[in-house]
């Protein structure tokens, strides 16, 4: 797998498809066509076959950043921005996919396009309905990944534990022996 879906709904998980957000140079996981519909595969919202051009490509990228700037402006609470609001409503303007009944079970037909007015549905619900208060950022300085915070006592503090959460209590570790060796 080469997209990580740690958020707890797929509209965040495509904001973190631009990773470490307030590093010099973020890491970029949609570079081509062919990398949005791997995420649209992996990510369970299309089956392969959407291809995805250039124009796609552009859309998506720039219905990931309205959803980000959505998204921070309600971890900040501040104004939505209306840029981002026009975008987001004309993405999810456009039909979504439709589920199809298979023998093996049920998936989702569509166009990348779809695909997009799905994610952006979704991101409407969350910046404007209940949701909105669950939204944190990873507590690692270097991620920026915001996922939903559903555990008892609302205290998650990393968008995984596999990763971000290993990696700062690794860190906390080294630095008590490091400062116990040197006392």
């Amino acid at each position: 797998m080469i997209h990580a879906f740690p958020c707890g709904a797929p509209a965040l998980d495509f904001v973190g498809t631009l990773r470490a957000r307030r590093n010099d140079e973020p890491t970029e996981k949609l570079t081509t066509p062919a990398d949005l519909d791997t995420w649209f595969v992996e990510s369970d919202l299309l089956p392969a076959g959407a291809a995805p051009d250039e124009r796609d490509l552009a859309a998506a990228i720039e219905l990931r950043e309205a959803i980000y700037a959505l998204v921070w402006a309600r971890l900040h609470e501040r104004a939505l921005p209306p840029d981002a609001i026009a975008t987001v409503n004309a993405t999810a303007a456009e039909p979504p996919p439709r589920p199809v009944l298979t023998a093996a079970g049920w998936s989702r037909a569509g166009s990348a396009r779809q695909a997009l007015s799905h994610l952006a549905r979704e991101a409407i619900e969350i910046v404007g309905g209940e949701r909105a208060r669950l939204l944190r950022e990873c507590g690692r300085p270097e991620c920026t990944q915001v996922y939903l915070d559903h555990s008892r006592g609302r205290r998650r503090e990393w968008c995984s534990m596999a990763t971000c959460g290993s990696r700062v209590k690794a860190k906390a570790y080294r630095e008590r022996r490091k400062s116990r060796a040197t006392a």
